[in-house]
């Protein structure tokens, strides 16, 4: 009690009053109403991704797309270990899209691989 009240300042009880003073003189003021907010949070970690970031850093890795999603896997991989969970989602979705278009670039790469296989065994046969 000595803190909220310094020496040499004596101690006084007041009332305090609840109502507002905005309305008009002898309007009772209207009950207050209390509103609660629910936020649904999702408890659901956020993913890495490293698996997938590895297999594409070893599987051709086209323009290094492979090895740069294995270090935004590890990036949020630590962001998640100190408990900053949006940093986690943030670099786990920028290793998701990398992934992605690594993984998309590959299969690009073996069709046309394939395509022309076929074409010059045909060539070879004639």
């Amino acid at each position: 009690m000595a803190a909220m009240n310094p020496e040499g300042y004596p101690c006084e009880a007041a009332t305090l009053h609840g109502g507002r003073h905005d309305g008009l003189p002898l309007q009772p003021n209207p009950p207050r109403m209390v509103q609660y907010t629910t936020v649904n949070m999702t408890t659901e970690p956020p993913q890495d991704y490293i698996i997938w970031s590895l297999c594409s850093l070893v599987h051709f890795n086209p323009l290094c797309l492979g090895m740069t999603a294995f270090t935004y896997s590890v990036k949020a991989r630590d962001r998640k270990m100190i408990g900053d969970l949006e940093g986690a989602r943030r670099y786990g979705s920028i290793a998701c899209r990398l992934n992605l278009i690594s993984t998309v670039l590959i299969v690009i790469a073996i069709v046309i691989f394939l395509f022309m296989f076929e074409k010059v065994q045909a060539f070879i046969r004639n």
